[in-house]
């Protein structure tokens, strides 16, 4: 596994709406070459409440997991609230979608998301201006709704501010926005999640299934939120490997 030590800017003249020149100004993307590539890969969007980023267990350590399997593998660090708000991170995570393609890669493309960044992932998945170029989502422990009853309200609050228009909220509330062009999706949640609820997940799965998009919805009855991929875990540790036969089947044809 080859990880770039300079990762590439997004917007190397300066990011949409930037509101300086700092670091966190300037979202950037950073690769990991499979030693023996398999033709698909994988865009990674790490968690964070939309307040920081778990750049290393839902960010490097996933890239290794896949470059181990044969996936070509990106991590897109976005921009975060409260500094940026909507639509930033979408934004950033198009753009991704973008130079991914324009630096070459042709074949299938996946994304997987942690957390808020579950979230970006279903707001990626069903963005019109990447419609048709992602086979699948993987989705982990994700924030869906932004509504009252089941959101994360540190996520909302850093992607939304503390008063959002409540067009927006239902706007931006991932399982509002599937429609049958959505990719496939396999979501894992814990029924006892305690910063996102497992609700979360079960509505996303519901309207994929209303969509007639095919999905697997894996909830375990117990377990922290933020585990990454639970290497550590007696019981969690399994869903990688559930996971693995999933994403060969529509990201290799396996």
């Amino acid at each position: 596994m080859t990880l770039d030590l300079i990762p590439q800017l997004l917007w190397p003249s300066g990011a949409p709406g930037a509101a300086g020149d700092e670091d966190l100004d300037r979202p950037d993307l950073t690769t990991f070459a499979a030693a023996e590539p398999n033709g698909a890969g994988v865009l990674i969007l790490p968690g964070g409440g939309y307040g920081g980023l778990a750049t290393g267990h839902e960010g490097q350590d996933i890239g290794a997991w896949l470059n181990a399997r044969g996936y070509q593998a990106w991590m897109l660090r976005y921009r975060l609230g409260p500094r940026y708000r909507h639509p930033a991170p979408l934004q950033d995570a198009i753009r991704a979608v973008e130079l991914i393609r324009d630096a070459g890669h042709t074949g299938k493309l996946g994304v997987w998301g942690f957390s808020a960044g579950g979230h970006l992932c279903a707001t990626l998945s069903t963005a019109p201006e990447v419609e048709g170029q992602l086979a699948c989502s993987v989705l982990a422990y994700p924030v869906i709704s932004l509504e009252d009853e089941h959101t994360h309200s540190g996520s909302r609050n850093n992607l939304l501010g503390p008063s959002p228009d409540p067009e927006l909220v239902l706007a931006l509330s991932g399982h509002q926005r599937v429609t049958g062009a959505t990719p496939p999706a396999f979501l894992f949640h814990t029924g006892d999640d305690g910063a996102v609820r497992v609700e979360n997940s079960i509505l996303y799965y519901q309207a994929l299934r209303a969509a007639g998009v095919p999905a697997d919805l894996h909830i375990y009855a117990h377990g922290p939120h933020g585990v990454g991929l639970a290497t550590s875990h007696p019981i969690l540790g399994g869903w990688p490997t559930v996971l693995e036969g999933w994403l060969a089947q529509y990201l290799t044809g396996e």
